[in-house]
């Protein structure tokens, strides 16, 4: 079905969707690059929990808005209040772990690369 034929809520509704979409695949590769090719595990749980966040964010908007006024929608609504609360305080458990532990931050010159 072309979005001409569908009536122009419906139609703007779908583009939504997918805008929403491709922000959250966006996001999430660009945390996947980020913890893959990132020095040290303080800039790691920094991608991690900043563009993570913001891809399942997306997603579950994107979801959520798929599904329409419905229960389900309320509570992907609430999943999603949980994932913007519990990842940052991940990482940041990660972060005052590893500090705690003894790593020290890479800086520029470093050579543990």
């Amino acid at each position: 079905m072309a979005l001409d034929a569908l009536d122009p809520i419906t139609a703007a509704r779908v583009v939504l969707v997918l805008a929403l979409l491709a922000g959250a695949l966006f996001f999430t590769f660009v945390s996947m690059t980020g913890v893959i090719r990132l020095p040290d595990v303080y800039a790691r749980a920094h991608t991690a929990s900043q563009a993570d966040t913001l891809g399942a964010g997306f997603g579950l908007a994107a979801v959520a808005l798929t599904l329409g006024w419905q229960g389900a929608s309320v509570k992907t609504a609430i999943l999603l209040f949980f994932v913007f609360v519990t990842n940052p305080t991940a990482a940041h458990a990660v972060a005052r772990a590893a500090f705690e532990d003894g790593n020290v931050p890479w800086t520029e010159g470093d050579e543990r690369r």
